[in-house]
């Protein structure tokens, strides 16, 4: 007597079961209705025929993907190891389905190939002081071939650059022969100007006589404050120019 009323309250909760979806602000739905695309829907309540449509979730949300390292050799003959990152999202999910059978592994092999083309290209220089060039390059290639599958990358990063300990041991070595360099450059322009200062020093005590005498006292004041045991007093040599010229005269 009961059968009937139960087989329609069981039939009622499967069709809620199946027919009823519910995708997030973040979420579209691909329905297939007999194998055919009929829409992209979402979000919120979805109502399905059951058994006839089948529902595909897709996130439009921004994925980061990891590029496993790759083994590159640059244009000079480098071997290094270059790892990225890549963000990137769907912007048309139906696309995102029909195009590409799974597109977040089609999207991590074209960008390990994609990472070994463009680092190949590139000199060691080039890869260290100028990533923002080979990120963007990588980017407008990539978002070049994913632009059928209804996917935008929206940024590339290199993350690391693994040298060789030989490449490292000798860029260490160039980095401090430079270093050292410099410091011979700075140490000689210090030598040059302080030369320079003292010439023009010379000339005005040449100019003005006084002044020399002037740079004794200060000199004796300045040892007097330091409670030296030992007092040099610098006896100007103005004073045995007519002796020196008397002597002179007399050889």
């Amino acid at each position: 007597m009961f059968y009937p009323a139960i087989f329609i309250i069981v039939f009622f909760v499967f069709f809620l079961s199946t027919a009823l979806r519910i995708l997030n602000e973040y979420e579209r739905g691909v329905i297939f209705r007999l194998g055919r695309v009929i829409a992209a829907k979402g979000p919120g309540l979805i109502i399905l025929i059951p058994i006839i449509d089948k529902l595909v979730k897709v996130s439009l949300r921004l994925i980061a993907m990891d590029v496993d390292p790759q083994d590159v050799i640059t244009r000079d003959n480098v071997s290094v190891k270059v790892n990225a990152v890549i963000y990137f999202r769907v912007i048309d999910p139906t696309k995102a389905i029909i195009e590409v059978e799974n597109y977040t592994y089609a999207m991590s092999q074209l960008a390990q190939t994609t990472l070994r083309s463009v680092c190949g290209q590139a000199e060691l220089d080039e890869l260290l002081s100028a990533r923002d060039k080979i990120n963007s390059q990588l980017q407008e290639i990539l978002d070049t071939h994913t632009d059928p599958w209804g996917i935008k990358v929206a940024n590339v990063e290199l993350k690391h650059i693994d040298l060789p300990q030989e490449m490292q041991r000798s860029m260490a070595k160039q980095a401090e022969a430079e270093r050292e360099r410099r410091a011979k450059v700075i140490n000689a322009e210090g030598e040059y100007q302080a030369a320079s200062k003292l010439a023009d020093a010379a000339e005005i005590i040449q100019e003005h006589p006084m002044a020399l005498q002037l740079r004794y006292l200060q000199t004796m004041r300045e040892m007097s404050a330091e409670q030296n045991t030992t007092t040099i007093f610098p006896f100007p040599m103005d004073v045995f120019k007519p002796l020196i010229q008397m002597f002179e005269k007399n050889k």
